[in-house]
């Protein structure tokens, strides 16, 4: 089963789609650029489409999460190492 098999409630599917767009959001706003989903906005859905059906969802939920992660793919890392390994907490942190 994949991770948004028959199983998942549409409900679900609908507060994961709401994630989706909290994560691009997010990003954009610590980031200063924006995240282009042109393949994402050609499907004409949102999480406040509640009356759009679960295949909808799950296509808007994939391309969404596909757009976002070659983004950011594209990306240098957003993490340094820290060349004292003598404290495991410290061995990577966010920039």
């Amino acid at each position: 089963m994949t991770v948004l098999g028959d199983r998942v409630q549409k409900e679900e599917l609908l507060h994961l789609h709401m994630l989706f767009i909290h994560v691009r959001k997010y990003y954009e706003t610590i980031t200063n650029e924006e995240i282009p989903t042109e393949r994402y906005n050609t499907l004409h859905i949102s999480p406040v489409h509640i009356h759009k059906n679960k295949k909808a969802h799950k296509e808007a939920i994939l391309v969404l999460g596909e757009e976002i992660v070659d983004h950011i793919g594209r990306k240098p890392a957003m993490l340094s190492f820290s060349h004292d390994m003598s404290t495991p907490s410290e061995i990577a942190v966010e920039n």
